[in-house]
């Protein structure tokens, strides 16, 4: 495949290090999903763009500004998905933590309008 998906260029846009910058790429009833029963603080849905600040504040706080998100691999799913391979890296009390994840993302109409934030969290090291 050698054309670019729009879904793939629109989250491309995303700047996780100025999410304020990044706002019209959401739709106004955005639904972040982060399951992580090892962050049972951070856990949940996080509801509009709002919410989203919220969810990457908390997360901040928890690894003292460590957190940073490398990108794997992109793979859009027909029109509406993109299943983004991720590599967070963060230190958790004191331990560097690497693990890998999954974010679908759902685009409806050229909007962000929601994801799940999914870790590979069975098999992460023990922080």
């Amino acid at each position: 495949m050698t054309d670019s998906h729009p879904n793939t260029e629109l989250l491309m846009k995303l700047d996780l290090q100025d999410l304020d910058a990044s706002e019209a790429l959401f739709s106004d009833d955005f639904i972040w999903h982060f399951f992580n029963p090892k962050l049972p603080d951070v856990q949940g849905d996080y509801v509009g763009f709002d919410g989203l600040k919220v969810f990457f504040k908390a997360l901040a706080e928890k690894t003292e500004g460590s957190f940073n998100v490398q990108p794997v691999s992109v793979t859009p799913v027909g029109n509406e998905l993109l299943v983004v391979h991720v590599r967070d890296m963060m230190t958790l009390e004191d331990t560097s933590v690497a693990t890998d994840a999954v974010v679908v993302w759902r685009i409806v109409d050229g909007q962000i309008t929601e994801a799940w934030d999914i870790p590979a969290v069975f098999t992460a090291p023990e922080s």
